[in-house]
């Protein structure tokens, strides 16, 4: 953690976000960002609605054995982190960034040869290792070539045009699936492999800074801090609960649709799209007025109160006429979503305003394994209080969210007080 001032700006970088305008800005920076962002989106759109059909009906995994595999390879994901975050403080943000994404691009592009489990077990590890790793990584550039008071807008923006990409990925995604053939997954596979390997082209190109060494100066026993920063850690956890919202609204909620609710089972669909329509508009205006830590704590703090109301009324759908659940699920989905866009932003703030600007690969990987923890962590929890004891169960998801939202406070004061402590 550090309250030293911010480094001098890197050349083209905006003195504010907020000269976006659009999804691809005029800014020479950010309009680079945009458009890397927009290619590895587009991609990741492409394999995700493919990836589980691909592995059961084209390589012949049962669905069992594939969700142990990506288990598994979620774990490695998670370790992966604060390791690669430190090798882009010694060795640079864009060096390492751009051999993590080419990674990413080879394990997908291995996918389309491999015949056994032995072989899938090892490409998805590797493929979850990397792309896990290069997220606190991406997110340590973007402190690097961002000034301190447009990173949070800048996160919001690219977050829109990230939105954007994977919608039009899905939809290429959806004619895949619905050819259903070996070729026509082999070929989004091999597309999304590309956009990888592009994007990481991209990044060297950056204009400005993101490839310098970064801590040469830090002294040897503050290298891995990240790692043992209780308080620091402490704002983690919270933050990974305060992201549990997004498993709930991909896994909990279509299952609840279909178990409890007379909801047309599109409902699930429509309630994802407006998800990514809403985020997409109101993204960035969310981060006004979170700049800074008091900001970031009361977005957090209202993101939990707003996520446990969301809970409150997708509770209320079971036994509702069809028409009704449907209503009813897009009133909690509008509320999800304003909640959503509050707790990321104030997420983005306290990850880079609590860390150490020295070693801020170790921080941003170690803050970025705390949302891949909660993302393994979410199907199995919301299925054991929501779907398995309806009401009950979501009550207890919405005590869960606004006890994080309102601890984000003290915690983010005792991160504080130990900066103040050492003396930083």
């Amino acid at each position: 953690m550090t309250t030293s001032p911010p480094a001098a700006r890197p050349t083209g970088a905006a003195p504010s976000a907020t000269r976006f305008g659009g999804l691809l800005p005029a800014d020479t920076l950010l309009r680079h960002l945009s458009v890397l962002t927009l290619l590895n989106a587009f991609g990741r759109g492409l394999f995700f609605p493919v990836s589980v059909l691909y592995f059961t009906r084209v390589i012949g995994l049962s669905a069992t054995s594939v969700g142990v595999g990506l288990t598994v390879a979620g774990l490695f994901g998670i370790a992966a982190g604060a390791p690669a975050g430190r090798a882009s403080d010694v060795w640079g943000r864009r060096t390492m960034l751009t051999a993590l994404w080419i990674g990413c691009g080879g394990a997908l592009a291995a996918y389309t040869v491999i015949g056994s489990y032995p072989a899938f077990l090892v490409t998805a590890i590797a493929y979850a290792a990397l792309c896990q790793a290069s997220m606190g990584v991406r997110n340590a550039l973007y402190a690097d070539v961002l000034t301190a008071g447009s990173r949070v807008e800048g996160r919001a923006h690219l977050r829109m045009v990230t939105n954007v990409g994977m919608g039009v990925g899905g939809v290429f995604g959806a004619l895949a699936l619905q050819v259903d053939s070996r070729a026509g997954y082999t070929v989004l596979i091999l597309l999304d492999a590309a956009m990888f390997v592009t994007s990481a082209l991209l990044v060297l190109r950056l204009p400005g800074g993101g490839g310098r060494r970064v801590a040469d100066d830090v002294p040897a026993g503050d290298r891995w801090r990240a790692v043992r920063d209780l308080p620091f850690l402490a704002v983690t956890f919270l933050n990974a609960v305060l992201a549990l919202q997004y498993s709930l609204l991909e896994v909990g909620l279509p299952l609840w649709i279909a178990e409890h609710t007379e909801a047309p089972r599109w409902s699930a669909a429509l309630v994802m799209v407006l998800n990514c329509v809403l985020v997409a508009l109101l993204q960035v205006r969310a981060t006004r007025g979170v700049e800074d830590l008091p900001g970031a704590v009361r977005a957090m703090r209202r993101g939990g109160l707003l996520l446990a109301l969301s809970c409150a009324v997708f509770a209320v759908t079971a036994g509702l006429s069809p028409l009704g659940a449907l209503a009813v699920l897009v009133v909690g989905a509008v509320v999800q979503v304003f909640a959503e866009v509050l707790s990321a932003a104030g997420g983005w703030t306290v990850g880079y305003g609590l860390a150490d600007s020295r070693a801020q690969g170790v921080y941003q990987g170690v803050f970025n394994s705390g949302q891949a923890a909660a993302t393994m962590a979410a199907p199995a929890l919301v299925t054991v209080t929501a779907i398995r004891h309806g009401a009950a169960g979501w009550v207890v998801l919405g005590a869960l969210f606004v006890a994080a939202g309102l601890a984000v406070g003290p915690a983010v004061r005792w991160a504080r007080r130990d900066a103040e402590w050492r003396g930083e």
